[in-house]
């Protein structure tokens, strides 16, 4: 009987041991469905780092001039977008957008016949057009009222392309 105590008080550690060894050291984790979609997710898309600032977008924006008056609405990492106010009224939003992060909203673009400035374009509604320069930016113009005339919505464009 006291050969059995002291035996178990030897083996007790010696099995504790073994039982962390094996489980630490156990088979390779197989990799489950979401690993497989994060790693995919990862190598896809590039990095945000990638992105232009918004702050360095403004510039492509069209200057305030005469009764239009150019209100910076929102900047943040590869998006930059602006107010056009008339008479204290918003008349159109103007925005660019560094595609570079999301290569699949360039496609919409690819069977289009129209053309700004060179550049791809395509209608969104009744009163957004937008252009995609150089396959990496996404600019928009949206109409605020249906009295926009086209010759400022085009100067706008010219501006910003």
């Amino acid at each position: 009987m006291i050969y059995s105590r002291r035996l178990a008080k030897i083996l007790a550690p010696i099995f504790i041991c073994l039982l962390l060894l094996t489980s630490a050291c156990g088979g390779a984790k197989q990799p489950s469905r979401f690993d497989q979609a994060q790693q995919q997710s990862k190598t896809e898309r590039p990095s945000q780092a990638e992105q232009v600032s918004g702050g360095s977008l403004n510039k492509y924006f069209p200057s305030s001039s005469g009764d239009y008056k150019l209100n910076y609405a929102q900047e943040k990492k590869g998006f930059a977008q602006a107010s056009l106010k008339k008479g204290g009224q918003e008349v159109a939003v103007m925005s660019i957008n560094d595609i570079s992060a999301s290569p699949a909203a360039a496609n919409k673009f690819q069977n289009s016949s129209k053309k700004i400035g060179g550049y791809p374009a395509v209608e969104q509604g009744k009163t957004t057009t937008a252009v995609l320069v150089d396959n990496r930016f996404q600019v928009k113009a949206q109409s605020k009222t249906p009295h926009l005339p086209p010759a400022i919505a085009k100067h706008g464009y010219k501006n910003l392309i």
